[in-house]
């Protein structure tokens, strides 16, 4: 039976599956990379750290397989990280992370300077401080050197591609979240070039996520004992997970609850986004998709967990909420990171809001649950007064491990979270779309109905469900009573 590769190159580690022509998940390796913090605010990694993680990773993977039927590989990415190589295709600088804050000057030019008007017809999306363009506008202007030096610009999934396959190429969906493309036309956007002061081909050849770029290079096929091995470009991570839980129908949702946290609604056509702080951006299926994304979602769990409470049995720390969900009067603001959708604020911060002396440290806890919950229902309601109709969401990412979290979302939202059988996410995606490339499947639709299947469903109740709303309205208004305050920290 013929074998696949998905990696899943994430924020804290690459994730790397071996899955057989049946979806069956063979093996799993993972290998952490350090993130750096050079100021506060800004988040950057080594691309290099990157390959060398996923190569090693790829050795252990792969060790005891047979290495003949392994046809195919592929990725799902974190999107919007700017790598940029000079003439000798070495690494300028280290790579600025979609979670980087420093672009404020640089997003407001855009937003405001060139306007929304004028970016949402140039690439159907608004400026958001993470994505790729503000980043470009930020190095020429700080780092005119580094600047003057780029040859080539490509987002961290297109980085190990370009290694592994030498194909200097991405693909439309992790393309969508540069604010470069013209998501409507599937082009680069030359307005958007000029802006920046780059030319169209410092950026890479534009591909769908299924298909064929290349082949391994021999010197690595050669190092890992393989034959000819199909590379596909693969789509960005929230694209490629949305794959790995069968999303590819219009109005299916899937929410992820990773180190960030997205609203991922599949769409068969272009759908003029009107409000702006909804991505609008092309899907990993040759289609469309809006999304929002809230840029601390598991990881507001994990520094509550491991940080402020000094434990690291998220278990254990759950034991108990099951009985206090929708009585907790408890207020958690998500925004550790800033935040995206809907406010589009790198001044914005975490905050606890509503405690007492009796306050508990389960109430503190299931608090944090919520918080994010709440902030992922702001994209959910955005989404529905674009006229999404959104009746139930597919879950993945770390947070779906969480039997509370789920029942705390399926409330929050008022709709059934839909649990996949295989969680894996953009690494199970990445497999499915190198299956495609390989021939496998004719194509990705074909794939998710055979290949994502259900493990379980959580259903909301309505006594529950009514209780949020009304602390949905509470959780509303606290980031408007804020806004002033968090400049001024």
């Amino acid at each position: 039976m013929n074998k696949y590769i998905g990696i899943d190159l994430g924020t804290s580690s690459v994730k790397i599956l071996l899955v057989d022509s049946e979806g069956k998940i063979l093996k799993t390796v993972s290998r952490e990379y350090p993130v750096y913090y050079p100021q506060g605010g800004w988040s950057e990694q080594n691309p290099s750290d990157w390959y060398n993680a996923t190569i090693d990773g790829l050795y252990e993977l792969i060790c005891d397989a047979d290495k003949k039927s392994i046809k195919g590989i592929s990725f799902g990415g974190q999107m919007h990280g700017l790598v940029i190589l000079d003439e000798n295709d070495e690494v300028i600088r280290p790579a600025i992370l979609w979670n980087d804050g420093r672009t404020s000057k640089e997003t407001s030019y855009l937003n405001e300077v060139i306007g929304t008007d004028k970016l949402m017809e140039y690439t159907a999306n608004i400026a958001f401080a993470g994505f790729t363009a503000p980043k470009i506008l930020w190095i020429k202007e700080n780092e005119p050197d580094n600047f003057a030096r780029i040859k080539k610009i490509m987002l961290p999934k297109d980085y190990l591609a370009y290694k592994l396959s030498g194909v200097f190429a991405t693909d439309y969906s992790d393309a969508s979240g540069m604010l470069l493309l013209d998501v409507k036309n599937r082009c680069w956007s030359e307005k958007m070039c000029e802006i920046c002061s780059i030319k169209t081909d410092t950026l890479p050849t534009l591909f769908e996520s299924y298909d064929k770029i290349g082949t391994l290079l021999p010197n690595i096929a050669d190092k890992l004992g393989l034959g000819e091995v199909v590379v596909a470009i693969g789509a960005g991570d929230n694209a490629g997970a949305a794959i790995g839980t069968g999303i590819s129908s219009s109005g299916d949702c899937n929410i992820s609850l990773g180190t960030s946290g997205t609203v991922f609604i599949s769409q068969d056509t272009f759908v003029e986004n009107k409000c702006g702080a909804l991505h609008n951006f092309c899907h990993a299926n040759g289609k469309y998709h809006l999304m929002g994304c809230i840029l601390s979602a598991a990881s507001c769990n994990k520094w509550w967990v491991e940080e402020i409470l000094g434990s690291g049995d998220f278990r254990a720390e759950e034991d108990g909420l099951d009985m206090l969900i929708g009585k907790n009067n408890v207020y958690f603001l998500p925004y550790l990171m800033g935040e995206r959708t809907p406010h589009n604020d790198v001044d914005a911060k975490g905050a606890f809001i509503g405690m007492r002396p009796s306050t508990t440290r389960k109430e503190m806890t299931l608090s944090v649950l919520e918080g994010v919950a709440y902030a992922l229902r702001d994209s959910v309601e955005l989404a529905k007064a674009s006229g999404c109709k959104i009746e139930s969401t597919k879950i993945c990412g770390g947070g779906a491990k969480s039997e509370v979290w789920r029942k705390i979302l399926a409330n929050v939202l008022g709709i059934p979270v839909v649990r996949p059988l295989i969680e894996e996410g953009p690494s199970y995606g990445g497999a499915i779309l190198a299956m495609v490339a390989s021939g496998e499947y004719a194509n990705v639709n074909e794939a998710t109905s055979k290949l994502a299947k259900v493990k379980d469903i959580t259903y909301p109740t309505k006594e529950i469900t009514d209780a949020y709303n009304e602390k949905y309205k509470i959780f509303k208004a606290l980031y408007p009573a804020l806004k002033d305050a968090y400049k001024k920290i």
